[in-house]
Parts: C-alpha cells; structure tokens; sequence
C-alpha cells in the first residue's frame, strides 16, 4: 500500500507540472497575440506619414536696388517705414512639409506688396544732361510672389536622450519668382521722360518693370534639434540661381518651435528670423529691369503637425 501511495504522490506531481507548463503556454500565447499587434502598430505609426502645415507671418526689412525701364533706384527701408505705405502689414507665408522615413517633400510660399516713402528709395543713376529740379527721392512699389518646391532627404541623426536628437537634412528644389516694381518722382525733369523711361503722368514721371518671372535651382542643407517632445529649433540655409534664373540667390532661417500636444495631432508656435537674397536683370539699355535685394525679417507662425 506504501509503495502505491508513492507512486499516486508521484504521479500527481508530474501531472501538475505538466497542468501548470500547459497554462504557462497558454498565458504566453494569449500575451502574444495580445502584444503582437500593438507592437505593430507602433511600427506602422514611426513609418507613415507626418505632416506640418504653418500660417506665417513675416515683418520684412528690405535694402538693395530695384531698376524699371533702365532707370535704378536704391532702397533701404525697415519694417515700420514699409508698413506705413503698404497694403499689407507682413508677408504671409504658408508652409507645407510631408515626411515618411527620411524621405520628405516641401512646399512654401511667400506673398507681398511693399511701398516704401520716399525716405527710404532714391534715384540712383540720373543721365548726363538730365536737368532733375527738386530733391529726387522717388516713391515705390513692389509687390513679390514666391513659391518654392523641393524635397528633403534625412541624411543623419544622432539621439541624446528619450525624446531628445539631432537631425540633418539635405534639400533640393526650386524657387518661382514673380515680381513687378512701379516708381514715381515727383521732381520735375526738363528732359524727354519717353526716351528716359519714364511714362509722363501729371507732374509725376512713372518707371514700371513689368512681371519679373523666373525660377532658381536651389541646394540646401537644414540642422533640426529637438530638445523635448515639445520643443524643437532648426537652422537652415540655401544657396541658389547659378545664372539659371537669377545671378545667385542665398536664404537662412533660424526659428525655435514650442507644441503642445493632443489626441492624434499638434499645435506649435514658431519665432525666427529669416533673410531671403536674389539678384537678377533682365534687359538692356532702356528695357533693363530687375531686383538686388536682400528681404529680411523676424517671423511668427502658427502650425498644425500630424
């Protein structure tokens, strides 16, 4: 009877070992399949697609020269001398960019009309034998459309910490142009306005380029920094034109970005500073035209990040 009580003991034993490795299999399926998904998922969601849409506005400074009809004006006006004699206070800006893995493909797009007092743009190359009565500075306008395509290729990135990194991004695209300038003087010109340039309207002689089209290559390189989840910065220049479209081109932006997180997308406010150069001309004798400029201006914008 001993022996057999052994043995039923015995047997008990390794029928719960082998209950409790069933149930531990069982456990671990379940897990499993349980995990597996959600696990999935989050790969799918660090490979699809991101987006960033911004409102931006840019409180544009501009210095150079601007010619029309072979007749060249200086500018140098700021920000507040600009928007007293502007129909619009800023230049807006949009902003679209699109990302998948390291691949991404941006849009951007800059719309403004500029006047400047008569402080701050002056006759720049009276002709010899043109008799200019009065003090010459000259009123102008200038309205600008700029739009630029391209795509973004991440070429590295180094982590810091969870939630912290350094990225690197090379650009390639290209930048539409599309500008008109319209000056007046109202000095009074003993000289034939015609031959000069100028159209005659009222005591006012008048110098307008016309459309300025023409479209930039553009290269370059973006340094991205997240500090946090919800704080980023980014530093980015472009060199562009080649004698292509323009002479030669160059921008740098520099902004800094706080969001603010809900369920599925972002809200982030954006400060920077960005300056954009072209030379370009087009014409010669009395049908010169063309720009010399560098825009520059803080910016402020709003975006939208899912």
């Amino acid at each position: 009877m001993s022996k057999l009580k052994c043995e039923s003991k015995a047997q008990m034993i390794e029928d719960y070992k082998s209950w409790r490795a069933a149930m531990a299999a069982i456990v671990a399926t379940l897990f499993a399949g349980m995990s597996g998904p959600a696990v999935a998922e989050e790969a799918s969601s660090a490979d699809g697609w991101r987006f960033n849409a911004t409102a931006y506005a840019w409180f544009t400074s501009v210095s150079g020269n601007v010619t029309a009809r072979g007749q060249t004006f200086g500018v140098n006006a700021g920000f507040f001398d600009i928007i007293n004699n502007s129909s619009s206070i800023a230049a807006f800006n949009g902003y679209f960019e699109a990302n998948k893995g390291p691949v991404g493909f941006y849009a951007d797009l800059v719309w403004s009309n500029l006047g400047f007092p008569k402080s701050a743009a002056r006759y720049r190359n009276p002709l010899p034998g043109l008799d200019v009565n009065g003090v010459v500075n000259a009123q102008l306008g200038y309205t600008m459309t700029i739009v630029e395509v391209g795509g973004i290729y991440e070429v590295s990135r180094w982590s810091h910490s969870p939630g912290s990194f350094t990225a690197a991004d090379a650009l390639l695209g290209f930048r539409y142009w599309n500008n008109s300038v319209a000056a007046s003087l109202d000095a009074v010109m003993t000289a034939d306005l015609y031959n000069l340039g100028f159209e005659r309207s009222r005591d006012i002689a008048v110098a307008k380029s016309g459309n300025l089209e023409w479209v930039d290559p553009v290269v370059g390189f973006r340094v991205r920094h997240q500090f946090t989840p919800s704080q980023t910065a980014f530093l980015r220049g472009d060199i562009g034109g080649f004698g292509l479209g323009s002479l030669f081109s160059w921008q740098a932006v520099a902004a800094y970005a706080y969001s603010w997180q809900f369920e599925g997308y972002k809200l982030a406010a954006t400060l920077g500073y960005r300056a954009l150069a072209t030379s370009y001309t087009t014409g010669a004798g009395i049908e010169t035209r063309g720009v010399d400029l560098v825009l520059h201006g803080p910016l402020i914008g709003f975006s939208v990040k899912f």
